[in-house]
C-alpha cells in the first residue's frame, strides 16, 4: 500500500540542507608544570644515604621562619615580671626559666610500625595487620621536640588542642618542670608561605608588580587570558580486569567528550580545558605468590599470566586514548598504580600506554605534551593558578597520628606546617634526599587537592598575608562515581555524579 508524503513533512523530519549547527570548541588549557618532585635518573639516584639528614634539612629550612614568627609574637611576653627568653637548642632549656625554642616534633608512639615488622615479613612470618591508628588507648604516647642537640619531652594543655605529627617544625614557649619535661604555654607553626600572583610565571609584568598578598589580578599589560574554563579532577578510577566495572567509566568518558549530554549541557562540557587524574587508576593487585608457589610454577619465556594481568592497564590506555584527541590529560600515579612505592612517586612510564603515548612529549622536550604523566606529589600552574596535589598517601598517614577524621583540617595543617609529607620518612616511605627536601612548601598554592579520599569535601583557608587557598578532597570514583569540576575564574568546585541504575531492590 503506497502512502503520499508531503514535501513539507519530509523537510521537518530531515531538516533543511542549509541548516547550520553550532560548532563547539574545547576551552584551551594554559599549562605550566613544575619539576619539583622529579628525581635524578640512572646512576645519579642513590639509596645509601641516611634518612636522618632529611629532618635536619627540613629543620634548617623552616626553623628561621618559625623563629621569626615566635619572636614577633613573644618578644614582650612576661609572667610575674619575668620576660621570656629564646634558647638556641632544646638541651639549653633550664628548669624554672621561662623560655622558647624551635625544633622538630617527634611522636613517640608504641603502636607505630617498627623494623621488626619488616624483618618478620622477610622471613615469611605472618606480620600483624596494619593499624588504622597509631594512637595508644592507654595514653602511652609522648610528644618530643628535637634538634641536632637532643630531645625534650613536651607536656601541657596546648598540645591537646593542636594537631601535631612527626616531622612538623614548631616553636614552643614554656618552662621545664621538676620532672625534666617542658610544660608548654603557647605554640607557633610556620603558617602559609608567600603566595605567587596568578599568571606570575607566565607574565613578567605581574611578577614585577607582585606584592605579599594573593590578589587575583591580571596584569594590565599582559596578554588576554581565557575566562570561564573548568578543570576536571578525578581519582580512584580503580580499573580492574572485571568486564562489569566499565559502564560508569564509559559514562564518564562520554560525558567528557560531550556525547552523553544534551546540547545545552555540551556547551558547559566544552569549557572543561583539562582532566587531572589523581592516582589509583588501576585497582589494587593480588598478593604475590609464595616461594612454594614459585617452585611449583614452571619456567617459561615472557611473563607469567598468573602473576601479571595486562587487561587493567590496556583499559586505562583505551580510556586515555579516547579522550586525548579532545582534551589534554595530566596523570598522577597512586598507591595501586604501576610506579615506585616510595614518595615522590615518579611518572608512570609511557611504555605502559602504547596508544596514549603518541600524545606525550618527545624525549628531551622542554614543553609538556598533550598527555603528561607526572609525579606524585605534583605541583604546577594550570590557567595561571598554582596547584599542589597528591594522591592521598600523606593525608592517610597523618590520619593515623591524630584523633578523628577531619581530612580538610589535616590538609590545612600540611600547608601551615609548610611540609607536604611531614611523616616521611618516619612512617611514610620516601627517597632519602640529601641536598634539598622537596616536601617543604616554599610557595603557597591557590588550590590544594588530595585524591582517593573517603568523600568529597572542600573549604577555603586564609593566611596572615591575605593568602587564600581552596582545599578539595577528591573522592574515589570507583566507589562514589563523582568527579570534581573546578571553575578557573572563581575557584569554586562542583560535583558531577555518575550512577548506573541497577533496577529495583527486592
Amino acid at each position: 500500500m503506497a502512502m503520499d508524503i508531503d514535501e513539507n513533512d519530509t523537510q521537518s523530519l530531515l531538516g533543511t540542507r542549509d541548516e547550520e549547527y553550532p560548532v563547539l570548541e574545547r576551552q584551551p588549557s594554559y599549562y605550566n608544570p613544575l619539576k619539583t618532585f622529579t628525581l635524578a635518573k640512572g646512576n645519579q639516584k642513590h639509596y645509601q644515604q641516611q634518612y636522618g639528614d632529611m629532618y635536619f634539612m627540613r629543620l634548617a629550612k623552616i626553623k628561621p621562619t618559625v623563629e621569626a614568627l615566635a619572636h614577633e609574637e613573644w618578644k614582650e611576653f612576661e609572667v610575674a615580671g619575668e620576660k621570656v627568653r629564646r634558647v638556641d637548642r632544646v638541651l639549653d632549656v633550664r628548669q624554672g626559666e621561662l623560655s622558647w625554642v624551635a625544633g622538630t616534633v617527634y611522636m613517640d608512639m608504641p603502636l607505630k610500625p617498627n623494623i621488626l615488622d619488616d624483618i618478620s615479613k622477610d622471613h615469611w612470618i605472618s606480620a600483624p595487620p596494619p593499624r588504622e591508628k597509631y594512637l595508644s588507648p592507654t595514653g602511652e604516647d609522648q610528644i618530643m621536640l628535637e634538634d641536632e642537640s637532643g630531645r625534650l619531652r613536651l607536656v601541657g594543655t596546648p598540645l591537646q588542642l593542636t594537631m601535631l605529627v612527626t616531622g612538623c617544625i614548631v616553636a614552643v614557649m614554656g618552662t621545664e618542670n621538676a620532672n625534666g619535661d617542658f610544660d608548654v604555654v603557647d605554640l607557633k607553626v610556620p603558617d602559609l608561605p608567600h603566595q605567587p600572583q596568578r599568571w606570575e610565571r607566565d607574565d613578567a609584568s605581574a611578577a614585577i608588580s607582585n606584592g605579599t598578598g594573593s590578589k587575583k589580578r591580571k596584569s594590565d599589560s599582559g596578554p588576554t587570558r581565557p575566562e570561564g574554563g573548568k578543570i576536571a579532577i578525578v581519582s580512584g578510577l580503580g580499573i580492574s580486569s572485571d568486564q562489569g566495572d566499565t559502564l560508569t567509566l564509559d559514562l564518564l568518558m562520554e560525558y567528557l567528550l560531550g556525547e552523553a549530554c544534551a546540547p545545552s549541557e555540551q556547551s558547559s562540557v566544552s569549557k572543561i580545558s583539562r582532566l587531572i587524574i589523581a592516582g589509583n587508576s588501576i585497582s589494587e593487585g593480588t598478593l604475590l605468590a609464595t616461594r612454594e608457589d614459585e617452585k611449583k610454577a614452571s619456567k617459561k619465556y615472557g611473563y607469567d599470566s598468573t602473576a601479571y594481568n595486562p587487561a587493567p592497564t590496556a583499559r586505562l590506555d583505551d580510556f586515555l586514548a579516547t579522550l586525548l584527541p579532545s582534551m589534554p590529560i595530566t596523570l598522577l600515579p597512586g598507591e595501586t598504580d604501576p610506579a615506585n612505592v616510595s614518595l615522590p612517586q615518579q611518572p608512570i612510564h609511557t611504555a605502559m600506554f602504547p596508544r596514549s603515548r603518541n600524545y606525550s612529549a618527545q624525549p628531551g622536550s622542554v614543553e609538556p605534551g598533550w598527555f603528561d604523566s607526572v609525579t606524585n606529589p605534583w605541583e604546577g600552574d594550570v590557567d595561571g593558578w598554582r596547584i599542589l596535589a597528591n594522591c592521598g598517601q600523606p593525608i592517610d598517614d597523618v590520619f593515623k597520628y591524630v584523633e578523628g577524621d577531619e581530612r580538610l583540617e589535616m590538609m590545612e595543617q600540611l600547608l601551615r606546617w609548610r611540609c607536604g609529607a611531614p611523616t616521611a620518612p618516619d612512617t611514610l616511605w620516601c627517597y632519602p634526599f640529601q641536598e634539598k627536601d622537596p616536601f617543604v612548601v616554599e610557595e603557597c598554592p591557590h588550590v590544594f587537592f588530595v585524591g582517593n579520599q573517603p568523600s568529597y569535601d572542600t573549604t577555603v583557608i586564609e593566611g596572615p598575608a591575605a593568602q587564600t587557598v581552596r582545599l578539595i578532597c577528591v573522592p574515589k570514583f570507583r566507589e562514589t562515581g563523582e568527579i570534581v569540576l573546578l571553575d578557573t575564574d572563581t575557584l569554586e568546585p562542583e560535583i558531577v555524579k555518575f550512577h548506573v541504575y541497577e533496577g529495583q531492590q527486592s
